[in-house]
C-alpha cells in the first residue's frame, strides 16, 4: 500500500477527495456604518464590517476564487416583529445592492440568510407569544415574516435565500411568496438539518442574536436524531427546497453521509462557529499546526458527502489550494 504513498506527486494522482476553493462560501456579518471592521472576540480573524469594508472582503474572496458568501445583518435597531429583515433598506438589503453593482463580484453567489433571530429584540427566530406564564414560538405566525423577508432578498439582489429558522412548511411558504413575487427563478437553499447545538455560542456574539429566554430546543432538532434528520429533509424538499444545507458539521459528519447516500440534490454543510473558535483557540497555544488541522477538518466534511462547504476558514484555505 504504501508504494502510492512514496512522494507528493503519487498522492496526488490518487487523492479520493479534493476540495477546491469555488466549493467554499464565507460567512459575513453586516452592521451599519462605514469603515467599521470590529473582530468578534470569540472568532479570531473574524469581523462585524460595514457595507464599504464588505465590498473589500468580497473583492478579496472572488480575487481567491470562492464560490460565495453567506450573508447575516446586525440591524440599528430591534424589535419583536423583526422589521428589520424584511426592510428594503435593511443593512443585508443595502449590503447586497452593494455587492451587485461591483461587477468585479460577478463570479461570487450572494447567499442571504433568511432568519428572524438578529432582528428580533427576544433573540428567537419567530414570533413570540405568551402560553400561560411561558412564552413560545409560534410557528405559523412566524411563516409569514419569514416568506416576506425571503422576498425582499431576492429583490435586492440575493441568488439565493437560504431559511435558516427551522419553523415547519418555511419552505413551501417561501417559495409560493417568491413565485407570486415574480422571484421564481431564486433558489432555496434550506438549513433543512440545524440541531440545536452547543458549537453555536461564537456567532450569537458575532450576530448579537442570544436568545434573550429560554433556549431553540422546541424548534432546532435533538443531536441524538438522525432519523428525524432525513424526515426533515425530506419535508423540505417535498416543499421546492432547491439544495440542503447541514449543521453544524464536524460534530455531525454521520448526519452528512447518511443525507449524501439518500438525497441527489445539491448538499452543503456548515462550519460553524465554535468548530472555527475551537481549532483557533488550539492555534493560539501550539497545540495544533494551523494549516494541516484546518485543511484535515475540512476534508473531513467534504469526504463524508458534502458539495459545499460554509466556513470562516474559506480564505485561508483558498489561498492553500490556489
Amino acid at each position: 500500500m504504501r508504494r502510492l504513498r512514496r512522494t507528493e506527486a503519487l498522492r496526488s494522482l490518487v487523492c479520493e477527495t479534493h476540495l477546491r476553493p469555488g466549493a467554499l462560501v464565507y460567512p459575513l456579518f453586516l452592521c451599519p456604518g462605514e469603515g467599521v471592521r470590529k473582530e468578534i472576540g470569540s472568532m479570531p480573524g473574524v469581523f462585524n464590517v460595514s457595507v464599504d469594508e464588505a465590498v473589500k472582503e468580497a473583492e478579496a474572496c472572488a480575487a481567491l476564487g470562492i464560490g460565495g458568501l453567506l450573508l447575516f445583518g446586525l440591524p440599528s435597531e430591534k424589535d419583536e416583529q423583526a422589521s428589520g429583515a424584511y426592510a428594503s433598506d435593511g443593512i443585508v438589503q443595502q449590503g447586497l445592492r452593494a455587492l451587485k453593482a461591483n461587477r468585479r463580484l460577478d463570479s461570487l453567489v450572494l447567499i442571504a440568510d433568511v432568519c428572524l433571530c438578529e432582528y428580533t429584540s427576544h433573540g428567537h427566530c419567530g414570533i413570540v407569544a405568551r402560553d400561560g406564564e411561558h412564552f413560545v414560538v409560534e410557528n405559523d405566525a412566524s411563516l409569514a415574516l419569514l416568506a416576506k423577508t425571503a422576498v425582499s432578498l431576492a429583490a435586492a439582489g440575493a441568488d439565493i435565500v437560504a431559511p435558516s429558522d427551522m419553523m415547519d412548511g418555511r419552505v413551501a411558504a417561501i417559495r409560493e411568496a417568491l413565485d407570486a413575487a415574480g422571484a421564481e427563478q431564486t433558489p432555496i437553499l434550506s438549513y433543512a438539518a440545524k440541531f440545536a447545538s452547543a458549537f453555536y455560542g461564537p456567532f450569537r456574539e458575532a450576530a448579537d442574536s442570544a436568545p434573550q429566554f429560554g433556549d431553540r430546543r422546541s424548534y432546532q432538532m435533538d443531536g441524538a436524531n438522525i432519523r428525524e434528520a432525513m424526515r426533515e429533509i425530506d419535508l423540505d424538499v417535498a416543499e421546492g427546497a432547491d439544495m440542503v444545507l447541514m449543521k453544524p458539521a464536524g460534530p455531525y459528519l454521520d448526519v452528512i453521509r447518511a443525507a449524501r447516500e439518500r438525497f441527489e440534490l445539491p448538499l452543503g454543510a456548515y462550519q460553524v462557529s465554535g468548530e472555527y473558535s475551537m481549532l483557533q483557540a488550539a492555534f493560539a497555544r501550539g497545540w495544533l499546526e494551523p494549516e494541516r488541522a484546518m485543511m484535515e477538518s475540512l476534508l473531513s466534511i467534504r469526504r463524508a458527502g458534502a458539495d459545499f462547504i460554509v466556513t470562516y476558514f474559506a480564505k485561508e484555505a483558498a489561498k492553500l489550494l490556489g
